[in-house]
């Protein structure tokens, strides 16, 4: 019950509607109240008219009808009334001395004695409570405006929230400044710098990390055209293998630092998963990648996925495999909607999370690797499995 409440705005609701709860309480409490005091002195009243009526008749010999109209009753005289009357009062059981009902929605009083028998109507009416209802009209009307007004004065901090979801979808370009003087606009000033100073501090970091591929890309392109003048074929080719993998390796890091700051927009197509493996043993760029790779397909599935973002995770668990196995050797499974990669070698020597972290310490490596697959993982909606049998590290994209 009490986890609908979590949100401020439910709690702020719960306290209102309980304090208008409380309000109406006190008040059909008081109407209740003054009712029951009417009825306690209207028969008290009641009972004084009647023994008024019975001393004046002893003294006088008749019924003081004048003072009865000062005390707002009136003597029922019709006697076909009075039939009816009697005839009611003794159905219910009530035709005593002194008795009290209602007839006809009319308050009906029987003085039957001695002296005299006598059906008197009180016309005498409970006054409505004209002041307490106008004083619960006006609290019920301010208590309103003041639920309105603090639901009003946290509208701000919803639009705050839509912004910083903005702002973690990867769009920069917000602004969360307020000139109010309350504390939702404090925050949401202090927030707006933060933007503003992690907006220049990224801005800063891709001009710096452009500027260094792009002066990168002038020696190797000189370096291309120079191992273009070799004569000897061999390292002719071997240099221009050098180059073309630098070339490709620049690329890949503009594509990292565009999804790193999540300023990169995907280009989904389906895809069948052994084609995107072929893909990833191409961005090798390995000699004889058949003598490194077996490639065994069960089941071929298909995918909906950026080709060249998920070709980059295979391309790296593929190397890593590579790299860290004891025989250099690597085993790719497409079946069902798993790909699967086993190398025989050393289990990890910590839990798969914390090579996630940017350089994570490696001795062949930057330590960017799993980070990559993850990051591009995640904006696939996939996971990485690991599990360690039999002497191989088995990785697993689900």
């Amino acid at each position: 019950m009490f986890n609908r409440f979590k949100s401020l705005k439910s709690k702020i609701r719960l306290i209102f509607f309980l304090i208008l709860l409380l309000l109406s309480v006190l008040f059909i409490g008081s109407i209740k109240y003054d009712h029951i005091k009417y009825e306690e002195h209207n028969e008290m009243h009641e009972r004084l008219v009647s023994h008024y009526l019975y001393n004046y008749y002893l003294i006088h010999g008749i019924i003081d009808e004048a003072y009865l109209e000062s005390q707002n009753f009136s003597l029922i005289k019709d006697k076909e009334k009075v039939v009816q009357i009697e005839h009611y009062f003794k159905e219910k059981d009530k035709y005593k001395k002194y008795a009290v009902d209602s007839y006809k929605l009319q308050r009906i009083l029987l003085i039957n004695n001695d002296r005299f028998k006598l059906f008197l109507q009180n016309k005498n009416k409970p006054k409505h409570p004209i002041k307490r209802m106008i004083v619960f009209a006006l609290v019920f009307v301010l208590i309103m405006i003041l639920y309105f007004w603090v639901i009003r004065s946290l509208r701000p901090l919803s639009e705050l929230k839509n912004k910083i979801k903005t702002f973690s979808e990867g769009n920069l370009d917000i602004s969360c400044a307020s000139d109010n003087n309350d504390e939702i606009a404090e925050v949401a000033n202090e927030f707006d710098h933060a933007v503003t100073t992690i907006r220049e501090l990224i801005h800063s970091r891709q001009l710096f990390l452009r500027a260094i591929m792009h002066e990168l890309k002038t020696p190797i392109a000189k370096g291309r055209l120079v191992s273009e003048m070799l004569d000897d074929e061999k390292s002719k080719k071997r240099m221009h293998s050098i180059f073309e993998r630098l070339n490709l390796l620049i690329d890949e890091f503009a594509k990292i630092e565009k999804i790193t700051s999540k300023n990169f927009k995907l280009n989904i197509k389906p895809y069948k998963m052994s084609d995107l493996v072929e893909g990833s043993i191409d961005l090798l760029m390995v000699d004889n990648p058949k003598q490194l790779i077996d490639i065994k397909i069960i089941q071929d599935y298909q995918v909906d996925v950026d080709f060249e973002l998920l070709t980059l995770v295979i391309k790296n668990l593929i190397d890593n495999g590579i790299k860290y196995s004891n025989d250099k050797h690597i085993r790719i499974l497409v079946n069902h909607h798993k790909l699967t990669l086993v190398n025989k070698g050393d289990p990890l020597k910590e839990p798969l999370e914390n090579y996630y972290k940017p350089f994570h310490t490696s001795k062949n490596g930057l330590g960017l690797g799993l980070y990559i697959v993850k990051s591009i993982l995640e904006i696939h909606q996939m996971e990485l499995a690991y599990a360690y049998k039999d002497g191989e590290n088995i990785f697993t994209i689900t």
